[in-house]
């Protein structure tokens, strides 16, 4: 290679060619950062580092911007042990951000939305999904897209968007890792344990870009999502989000699992953070009126042998309050 680094080569996966090559520098040598590697096709980004660096790099994932990066401050990890109410943000605050998203040149330039998610989807449908995939009718792919955004926050149900995209089961399952390779989505897995042997095995859908879902699902003002059915749905998934968010930015602290729960009867906790072999539940209200009721769905872990740490009711209500002995009810910022 003419560049011995340090070097930034960006859309690495445009040049698999320099792959072996790096590898030859860098087995040559033990400096670390000479080569930073950036690409916004995860998949065939992946593919070439697995086959040729696997155990010589440090993998970095970058999602869309997240609320404390647009707002300018240093978020930590969420610890469940240790939880603060360090800032006082308002519910119209929380509902604009997830109105807009966390696209770096949208927020940046402060672009025209319609027409900047309209360009951002053609770019990604032409360059990565027909690039990465195949796949050959793009407007059957972009109806997919549509049905799965409708979803958002809710249990993947394969018959249920195979109707409604009008696809077979097959293609479904082959574009939905499409959706996650591209950081468009991501599956949260459901808790589960021996202990809780009724909980359902389906993932739930969470967009990674709360404005892009939005504008998929064509709601063109806040007020319409915010006064929609699905807006409790939109709450939901921007925490799991940020949480995602900020556990990728902050890689050499806690490091915790995020689940939800469900059960054949229906049941559910919208957040379940597993750290130390402790799970602690929670629920995500659009309410600012807690109440003890809104927690009862933790009554499933009782007589179980599992640990079970302190949680409790993510709303808008501002202070930190109790619900019972164990469980308080938080404001939202406190994930932040």
């Amino acid at each position: 290679m003419n560049y011995k680094g340090p070097i930034i080569i960006d859309e690495i996966q445009y040049a698999p060619n320099l792959f072996p090559y790096i590898k030859m520098e860098v087995d040559e040598s033990n400096e670390k950062g000479k080569y930073w590697l950036t690409g916004s096709q995860k998949f065939e980004l992946m593919k070439n580092v697995s086959e040729s660096l696997a155990g010589r790099v440090s993998i970095l994932e970058m999602s869309s911007l997240s609320f404390s990066e647009k707002k300018g401050f240093n978020s930590p990890i969420f610890d469940p042990t240790n939880i603060k109410n360090k800032y006082n943000i308002l519910p119209d605050e929380i509902f604009k951000n997830i109105y807009k998203g966390g696209m770096p040149e949208y927020i940046n330039d402060e672009l025209e939305r319609n027409q900047f998610f309209n360009d951002y989807l053609l770019t990604y449908l032409e360059r990565d999904v027909r690039t990465m995939s195949g796949v050959g009718d793009l407007t059957k792919f972009r109806k997919f897209l549509i049905a799965i955004a409708a979803r958002n926050g809710e249990v993947l149900n394969y018959n249920s968007l195979c109707e409604n995209a009008d696809i077979d089961a097959k293609t479904a399952k082959n574009w939905i890792s499409i959706l996650e390779a591209s950081d468009i989505i991501y599956l949260l897995k459901p808790y589960f344990s021996s202990e809780l042997k009724r909980s359902t095995k389906a993932p739930k859908i969470v967009f990674l870009d709360t404005g892009l879902c939005s504008y998929l699902c064509g709601w063109n003002t806040i007020e319409s999502l915010i006064n929609s059915s699905t807006s409790g749905h939109y709450l939901e998934t921007f925490v799991i989000s940020e949480l995602i968010k900020n556990k990728r930015n902050n890689l050499s602290n806690l490091n915790y699992n995020i689940y939800f729960y469900r059960d054949r009867d229906g049941k559910e906790i919208d957040l379940i953070i597993e750290l130390n072999n402790v799970i602690y539940p929670f629920e995500i209200k659009k309410t600012a009126k807690p109440e003890k009721s809104m927690i009862s769905n933790f009554k499933v872990l009782e007589n179980t042998n599992l640990k079970i740490g302190n949680g409790g009711l993510l709303c808008f209500y501002p202070n930190i309050i109790p619900l019972d002995e164990k469980n308080k009810s938080y404001p939202i910022s406190i994930i932040f």
